[in-house]
């Protein structure tokens, strides 16, 4: 028995494994990990009296997802698809499905806030003081309260020089900016009442639906113009 009469369990409690996943990823919540449960991505044993027992094979998918929602911005159904494609699930999650083969972008450094002045923004991503006024005019990029630069800031400054060797100018980017806008109308819809709930577990649940949504319009924005584009050539 336990000093406080509770037996003994064998596993890591909720808490425990908060521990071990914290130092990687500081914003996972206790709420988190029962959301992602509740989702099927794990399902740790429990005891007679109800208390979860999770196993280090629990806590190796948990890193996983986490690493594919913070690193891939996966969709939870996509994650679970890889895991439950796994050959045996006793193995754990990271050395089944492979996430340390997965290649992590450069530009989506693993959990480091981004604080960067002008001078280093333009020294990260190659841009210059013309092409980003032109930026912050078409409201595409901007700067913090005190003046400096977020990772977003950082990534699509990147990926507008990116596209820009294909002779695409901000200018031409505002349809994204208007459609972005948008959907952050919908998803506003559907989340604003839960956020302006009282319990900090429905803001947490929010904040998992806005990431699941965000995912999956990507997701959705990419195919559409991927079969736009082969309809033009085929046309």
């Amino acid at each position: 028995m336990t000093s406080a009469g509770r037996p003994q369990r064998d596993g890591l409690s909720i808490g425990a494994v908060l521990a071990q996943l914290r130092p990687e990823f500081p914003d996972v919540t206790i709420s988190k990990i029962r959301f992602l449960e509740s989702e099927g991505l794990l399902r740790p044993a429990r005891t007679p009296s109800g208390y979860r027992q999770f196993t280090q094979v629990d806590v190796d998918r948990l890193r996983y997802v986490l690493a594919a929602q913070r690193d891939h911005y996966l969709p939870l159904k996509v994650i679970k698809e890889q895991l439950d494609a796994a050959s045996d699930p006793d193995q754990p999650a990271r050395a089944l499905v492979g996430v340390d083969r997965l290649p992590t972008p450069e530009d989506f450094a693993a959990g480091h806030e981004v604080r960067m002045t002008r001078e280093e923004l333009f020294a990260e991503t190659g841009i210059d003081q013309r092409l980003l006024t032109e930026l912050e005019n078409y409201g595409l990029v901007r700067s913090g309260a005190a003046g400096f630069y977020d990772q977003d800031a950082m990534l699509v400054a990147r990926i507008v020089v990116a596209m820009g060797e294909f002779g695409i100018e901000p200018r031409h980017l505002r349809t994204f900016k208007v459609s972005a806008d948008r959907e952050v109308g919908l998803l506003h819809q559907i989340v604003g009442p839960m956020y302006r709930q009282r319990d900090p577990d429905a803001r947490e649940r929010a904040d998992e639906i806005v990431r699941e949504l965000a995912s999956l319009s990507v997701a959705l924005h990419t195919l559409l113009v991927k079969t736009g584009l082969r309809g033009v050539a085929g046309g």
